[in-house]
This record gives C-alpha cells, structure tokens and sequence, in this order.
C-alpha cells in the first residue's frame, strides 16, 4: 500500500538552550558587552514560574527567544501578553543563538500578576 507524500511545513520548535546562561553565571565582560546593546521590544509567549523558565516573542517578527528566571526583572512573574523590553546574550559554545535577558515587564495585560514573594 502506497501513501502519497505531502509536503511538510518546518515547524517552529521551542527549544531550551544548553548550557543555559544565567544571571549568575554570566561573566562581567559578557555583561557589559550586553548592556551596550540596544533594547528590543516583545511580548511573553509564555512563562513558567516552577520550570523557572519562558519565551518571548520578538515583535520585529524574529524567532522566539528563551528567558531565564534570573533574567527577570521587576516585582511580578509574567504573564503570557505582557509586554516586554529585553536585551540578547549570545549563547556559546557557537555563539550564534541568543537568550533575553535584562527583561522588564513594561505593559501588564489586564490580569491579575502574582508578585514573586507570594
């Protein structure tokens, strides 16, 4: 029995980098490198407070972009909507892929937001 081939679409995989580069573990010339880069704008595509970990949707129409907890700043927990200013860090070993961070929530959609103490 023959199956016809159709065509498949890529599809748009969310994946988590590794290794993973945190606040913490970032060095001061990779920080400072950061800084001197421009904010972009994006919306939470979603976020995970027990995973510790989300993505952000670009709002230039870029890939989404992976978020650490560590990189979140401000006193609540984001919501999928709310919008976003962040900066990209490169991830190694290849350096050709990138995370936000420095992100702050600059919008809140209409929702009541859990504070991160709670």
């Amino acid at each position: 029995m023959s199956h016809p081939s159709s065509p498949q679409s890529p599809a748009r995989t969310l994946s988590i980098p590794s290794p993973i580069i945190t606040r913490r573990t970032r060095t001061a010339s990779t920080s400072e490198r950061i800084l001197k880069t421009p904010e972009l704008d994006g919306e939470i595509k979603s976020f995970c407070r027990e995973k510790g970990h989300g993505f952000i949707t670009p709002l230039d129409g870029a890939n989404d972009v992976f978020v650490h907890i560590s990189d979140v700043e401000g006193e609540y927990v984001p919501l999928p909507k709310d919008s976003v200013k962040y900066r990209l860090c490169p991830i190694p070993p290849k350096y050709e892929k990138f995370q936000a961070v420095h992100v702050r929530i600059i919008n809140l959609k209409p929702e009541l937001h859990q504070k991160w103490e709670s």
